[in-house]
């Protein structure tokens, strides 16, 4: 069968009942769908028609605007936060201590010579800057190359137009530039260099930080000297300088058990030195506490050997400390808390789980393997955090931007720590860097929150330890079981006491759950539906129904514009009107057949033809195409 009649037939077969135009169909539908309206349409009188036909319009148009307010809702993936109180045991937290002093100042102090012969100078000179007041006329003379590097200036702002430059330690100063460098207006700046030496007379090439007092100034720029410094020491000889596990950690007691400094995990912290992690999880299982209270919680007391700290690197003394989970690196620096010496430091923990939902409903991440920025920490073995992405970030930058990174983070792969020697302008870059508002935005999109986190909120309380009562024979202990000797070795400005414990046991749980489901979607969709025009799912298959079948009308209409169009072009090629068939038979018995020689066949009670006769010539007998024969067929 010829497929194109056979489409044709199955399309006729398909296209029941509704007609053969689209007026037909809609009538149809009109008049048998169960939705509302439509059936008054073709029922009611002319007037009524017109009413029923506008109101019908106005609801389906609210509809659809419904709807799109809806589904617009659900693909926005709100999501609704709902809190929940349990009670369980639980782990108890890591613990992280550390001195707030990185280094001990007998260990540091040969590599910091000079750079503190410099600071002091400097200090003498912004108290005394009237010349033949300073004590460096009879001192050794100043080695001023870390100086020049980045300099430290006073700036004269009465002019504010016009601000004049002093530098510290320029001897051809006027008296009128010293009178005026202790005005009121005066203020410091560390000076970071664009070029590899900076001093007054290129502070056109340089780049100034203002500071509102000296003492702010003389922190930022000794920071950044000794970091140039410390930076080529090797680390093993850092650990050997800061502040060891057994010097440290006097007493420890968890529980109702002993524990002791080897109880503690290790880590060099660039901030703060050697640091040390109790219940880490890295080697050995959680401890678990087994009832709340003080009674039940860590017990440390701790030596931060304040006569030994680093006057111009360390202003702040005591003991910084942090609670983090287990296998989590700890940043002290952002969430750390500071305990004062001489003092009892009670903290009650309470515990927060945070379970955040996945894309698309927020943006974070489970363990942080989606995250396009190389995760410096994973060499500590520890887990994602957003404050390990944030600083990797920025250490990636630097050391693509500066070609070095910076003391206080680990490196990457094939780049070195910066220091003065070798990258003269890392001071510039770093700070440039560091103040870029557009380079913090590109770490805070490539950087997502942890899904599911912990967080401990501390109640914190202190008193004096140990009191004035007690403090002889304490001391005489403590000194005793650390230095075997009889002679007291520690005084309150060394001694800190801590209390870590869970003040209860009911834990809150903060979760988040979607705002909006596809049930609740079907549900408003069809609410709106319903509400407005009186429809169901049902009234939707409907009108899907005459989608199809208008789809089948068109093919329909579209095969017989195809056909018309043939026999168009047929009689626009063929202009003279086609024979008749029996014209067609009349002209094959008048000429006969040919065999497959070329010669004439004679039909049956023919005479043959006459000697000489040439046979028919048939290639002058046009036969019509079959489209054109059937265009007259109907006449016939």
């Amino acid at each position: 069968m010829n497929l194109k009649k056979y489409l044709v037939r199955a399309l006729h077969r398909l296209q029941k009942g509704p007609g053969y135009t689209y007026k037909e169909l809609l009538v149809w539908y009109c008049d048998n769908t169960n939705t509302h309206g439509p059936k008054r349409i073709i029922k009611e009188g002319p007037k009524k028609k017109l009413i029923w036909f506008f109101l019908t319009l106005l609801f389906a148009s609210l509809v659809f605007w419904q709807w799109g307010i809806l589904i617009n809702t659900y693909l926005s993936y709100n999501v609704t936060s709902s809190l929940s109180i349990g009670f369980k045991t639980m782990k108890f937290p890591a613990v992280t201590v550390c001195n707030a002093n990185p280094f001990k100042y007998s260990e540091v102090k040969p590599l910091l010579k000079e750079l503190d012969r410099l600071i002091e100078a400097a200090l003498e000179r912004i108290l005394q800057p009237t010349p033949g007041n300073s004590s460096q006329d009879v001192s050794p003379p100043l080695n001023l190359e870390l100086w020049n590097q980045i300099p430290l200036v006073l700036i004269d702002e009465h002019d504010k137009d016009n601000p004049v430059i002093l530098d510290i330690f320029e001897t051809n100063q006027t008296a009128r530039d010293n009178d005026t460098a202790v005005g009121n207006e005066t203020s410091v700046s560390t000076l970071p260099a664009l070029c590899p030496q900076c001093s007054h007379q290129g502070s056109a090439n340089c780049t100034y930080r203002n500071f509102t007092s000296a003492a702010q100034a003389v922190t930022e720029w000794y920071i950044l000297q000794s970091t140039s410094i410390l930076s080529r020491v090797p680390l093993h000889e850092r650990i050997r300088m800061g502040y060891q596990a057994e010097d440290m950690i006097l007493a420890c007691l968890y529980g109702a058990e002993p524990c002791n400094y080897k109880n503690f995990t290790q880590i060099y912290h660039p901030d703060h030195g050697n640091c040390y992690i109790f219940n880490w999880g890295m080697d050995e299982e959680a401890l678990n506490s087994s009832n709340p209270g003080a009674e039940f919680g860590l017990k440390l007391i701790l030596d931060i050997s304040q006569q030994d700290y680093i006057p111009y690197l360390s202003s702040a003394a005591g003991a910084r400390l942090m609670l983090h989970q287990q296998k989590s690196f700890p940043f002290l620096k952002d969430q750390g808390i500071y305990a004062m010496a001489g003092t009892e430091t009670s903290i009650g923990v309470l515990v927060d789980e945070l379970e955040r939902m996945g894309y698309p409903y927020s943006d974070c991440t489970m363990n942080g393997s989606d995250i396009p920025v190389k995760n410096l920490y994973s060499q500590y073995n520890t887990s994602y955090s957003i404050q390990a992405c944030l600083r990797s970030c920025f250490q990636n930058h630097m050391a693509e931007i500066c070609g070095c990174g910076h003391y206080m983070f680990p490196l990457p792969a094939g780049v070195n720590y910066c220091n003065n020697e070798d990258n003269p302008g890392w001071a510039y870059c770093y700070s440039s860097l560091r103040s870029s508002i557009k380079q913090r935005q590109i770490c805070i999109d490539s950087c997502k929150e942890t899904c599911n986190d912990t967080q401990y909120k501390m109640t914190i309380s202190m008193a004096d330890w140990p009191s004035e009562a007690s403090e002889d024979w304490i001391f005489h202990i403590l000194s005793y079981e650390r230095d075997m000797s009889t002679n007291v070795t520690l005084d309150r400005n060394g001694i800190i006491k801590l209390n870590i414990y869970f003040q209860e046991y009911n834990y809150r749980t903060i979760s988040e759950s979607a705002a909006t489901t596809i049930v609740w979607l079907l549900s408003s969709l069809g609410g709106q539906f319903g509400f407005w025009m009186g429809g169901s799912v049902l009234c939707l298959i409907e009108f899907g129904e005459i989608i199809i079948d208008s789809l089948w009308i068109t093919i329909i209409n579209v095969i017989s514009w195809c056909k018309g169009l043939k026999q168009r072009r047929a009689r626009a090629r063929y202009p003279d009107a086609p024979p008749t068939v029996s014209e067609l038979v009349e002209a094959h018995t008048n000429l006969g057949f040919q065999d497959e020689a070329g010669g004439a066949l004679p039909r049956a009670g023919a005479l043959p033809p006459e000697p000489g006769t040439p046979p028919p010539n048939y290639d002058s007998l046009r036969v019509q195409p079959p489209e054109a024969l059937g265009a007259d067929s109907d006449g016939d």
